[in-house]
């Protein structure tokens, strides 16, 4: 938990080719007598302590995949995954002056952890795995190189920055999952029932089922129209409070 630190100065930050973000999750992660870029069993790990291995990922699950199965068969480990609450878009041209700032439209909640969780969500039974889900607001540094994505118009993405800490919530079973749920969903619920109850999109209720149906914490229990119907196997959906997506 990081409650009560402070954000880290910007300056100094960004080494070993991360961005803004990543080191500053790492500073305000990091605890005196930490190792910091410490070599465990072949990877570089960022924070070492007392046994525990933390891991900070902004984005692709994917591509720590197999670090994480490694590590885990020998160690605790803690991965940190940031979720953008609250996002300003800031325009730069080349030479890094500003032009423009905006806030994005979009909001994330603490649902978005599974559009990443989806490439892993068997790991959130291992005994020595956790996941600490940090609500952020960030700057989105965008650059007029013309060598971005054609959506935005050939600007790139050159940095991300956090701005502040809007709630952090940890799932270390998957009973701390199936707490998302909202309590009022009825005994057998489909995709599009979890959707409107949550006031979520359709294919995050859907990658949300997937990864708690992977966890054995829901299950199959028949169909209405072309829809899947599901049921919760472990705990009742809501029975854990606190949860800052809501």
């Amino acid at each position: 938990m990081i409650e009560g630190m402070d954000l880290p100065s910007k300056n100094g930050i960004g080494t070993l080719k991360e961005n803004s973000l990543h080191a500053a999750l790492k500073a305000l992660y990091t605890q005196p007598g930490d190792l910091v870029e410490e070599k465990v069993d072949g990877f570089v790990i960022d924070i070492v302590r007392d046994g525990l291995l933390i891991e900070i990922q902004t984005r692709h699950f994917s591509a720590i995949k197999n670090k994480l199965n490694r590590l885990l068969e020998n160690h605790k480990v803690q991965l940190v995954y940031p979720i953008a609450r609250v996002k300003w878009i800031v325009r730069q041209n080349i030479d890094g002056n500003k032009l423009s700032q905006r806030r994005s439209p979009a909001r994330g909640r603490i649902e978005n952890v599974f559009t990443e969780l989806v490439r892993i969500p068997a790991l959130i039974t291992h005994p020595n795995f956790c996941l600490e889900a940090v609500l952020v607001e960030v700057e989105e540094i965008r650059v007029d190189d013309g060598r971005g994505s054609w959506r935005r118009k050939g600007w790139s993405i050159a940095d991300t920055k956090l701005i502040a800490i809007d709630g952090v919530q940890t799932f270390c079973s998957a009973d701390d999952f199936t707490a998302l749920l909202p309590g009022d969903l009825p005994d057998e619920f489909s995709v599009k029932d979890a959707a409107k109850q949550m006031k979520i999109p359709r294919y995050l209720a859907g990658k949300m089922l997937y990864c708690l149906r992977q966890m054995n914490a829901v299950e199959h229990c028949g169909h209405k129209g072309r829809s899947y119907l599901y049921r919760c196997i472990s705990i009742k959906p809501g029975s854990v409070p606190g949860n800052p997506g809501a």
